[in-house]
């Protein structure tokens, strides 16, 4: 179902639009929560060792795909706001042509340099060989991973982010089956597990295309709209859609290899740690979840607004969810206070109590940080729905470089207990540059619509600049 954003109230949308993306991220963490879950439970800690370790590199390909994905999606949501059906259906042609070519070089360059990558990160030798065939297996379906982020991303560009929910439900389900099935039953071991993934993201990408035929007209995309995206006369088109997809994928790649930095020093202390270490970032993935839903249906509120010119409701709707990340922040931080350890018993069992309180410590530490996390999400999502990606992207770049100072120096003064405080030092760095860029920019907001000059003055009063 479409839905437009451009009237109403601005934090009624907001809200409605990221409870069904709030269930849906969860949900697709249940293809990370069966890794843990049934790995850790049926295969032993060393196995679970082995996902862990690589599992930074599963983040750093799927960001650089969500981020690109999501960027083209802006440009989709822009022209729908924009009331352009023709712009929205050349800009699903564009889009699809440039993700799968970047799609492509992506997943062979890092095939080629998967061994040399698992030395760079101090992976155990004990658990070499699990590691090495679960993150092949997983970039081989790099394709499908992409296929499924750019339909979801479009469909919710229009608005509709409750489809794609209903789809990745199902195959989070049948993802933990098929865990089940190809560990249990076939004893295909760690690499089954990376399989079920694969097979069940395919299903999702299946249901969402048949969704797109059926119940959305607007994107049937015609022979015209293809040969556009490969006429020379696209290619102001298809950088507008780079502009933006490009450094959001890069942004997104910064933060991924800062996840791989960290990891690698992780694993120079043992396998207890990095089990330690992927359950509690598994969990913290969850609980940050509600912020990351509410920046996604920012991002899709912000486009809308910004395509219509209603810029006072983009401030309106900024400030909104500053105000509901600051109670999100509080509820998070008293569950991981009160029920950490029980959480994280669930993941790996209550005998590892070794275990169990390296990963609580994590959390203990990170969730008072929770707050900036969740601005950070808020402000990048804001910027890029009116086509500003640099600022993220610096933001991003400074976030990556503090981080892995910070992971460095302090495990070396601290051990493994320095790590936890690297995340929450670089979540607040960026969030201060990502506050600074936005509040910057509100005047260059107007400019960019490339509106009459008296209309940009009525437009700045309106928002108070």
């Amino acid at each position: 179902m479409i839905k437009d954003m451009t009237e109403g109230s601005p934090l009624r949308h907001i809200i409605l639009f990221s409870i069904p993306l709030l269930i849906g991220n969860i949900f697709q963490q249940l293809y990370n929560i069966a890794d843990i879950v049934i790995v850790g439970r049926t295969l032993g800690m060393k196995a679970l060792a082995a996902v862990g370790a690589v599992s930074p590199v599963f983040f750093f390909v799927m960001f650089i795909v969500v981020g690109l994905t999501g960027g083209f999606a802006v440009i989709t949501g822009q022209r729908f706001g924009a009331k352009d059906p023709l712009g929205v259906r050349r800009s699903v042609a564009v889009s699809t042509v440039l993700s799968t070519g970047i799609t492509l070089f992506c997943s062979v360059i890092i095939a080629v340099f998967m061994n040399q990558t698992l030395e760079w990160m101090n992976v155990p030798k004990e658990i070499h060989r699990d590691a090495f065939w679960y993150i092949q297996i997983v970039i081989a379906g790099l394709f499908i991973m992409n296929a499924y982020n750019l339909l979801a991303s479009i469909i919710r560009a229009l608005g509709d982010s409750k489809t794609p929910l209903y789809f990745l439900i199902f195959a989070s389900v049948l993802n933990v089956f098929l865990a089940l099935l190809f560990i249990l039953k076939f004893h295909w071991g760690v690499p089954g597990s990376a399989i079920a993934v694969i097979v069940s993201e395919l299903v999702s990408v299946v249901m969402c295309a048949i969704y797109v035929k059926l119940k959305f007209p607007i994107l049937h995309l015609r022979r015209e709209d293809w040969a556009y995206a490969f006429k020379r006369e696209s290619l102001t088109f298809a950088y507008e859609h780079l502009r933006v997809g490009v450094p959001m994928a890069v942004q997104s790649s910064i933060l991924g290899a800062g996840i791989l930095i960290i990891q690698s020093v992780c694993n120079t202390f043992g396998s207890d740690v990095i089990a330690a270490f992927t359950a509690a970032l598994r969990i913290e993935q969850i609980a940050t979840m509600p912020m990351i839903s509410f920046g996604i249906a920012l991002a899709a509120y912000t486009a809308q607004n910004f395509g219509a010119y209603n810029f006072s409701r983009i401030r309106e709707g900024v400030n909104k969810a500053s105000l509901i990340n600051i109670a999100l922040s509080v509820v998070m931080t008293l569950i991981i206070h009160f029920f950490g350890s029980d959480i994280v018993g669930m993941f790996i069992g209550r005998g590892e109590s070794h275990i169990i309180e390296i990963a609580r410590s994590y959390l203990w530490i990170s969730t008072l940080f929770y707050f900036f996390l969740g601005q950070i999400f808020i402000f990048r999502n804001a910027l890029q729905g009116v086509g500003e990606a640099m600022m993220p992207l610096w933001a991003s770049i400074a976030e990556l470089f503090v981080r892995s100072f910070a992971a460095v120096y302090l495990a070396v003064k601290f051990g493994y207990f320095g790590i936890f405080y690297a995340g929450p030092i670089a979540w607040i760095s960026a969030s201060v540059i990502l506050a600074a860029g936005y509040y910057m920019n509100l005047a260059g907001i107007v400019k960019k619509a490339h509106v009459s000059f008296r209309l940009q003055k009525k437009l700045k009063k309106n928002l108070g600049i």
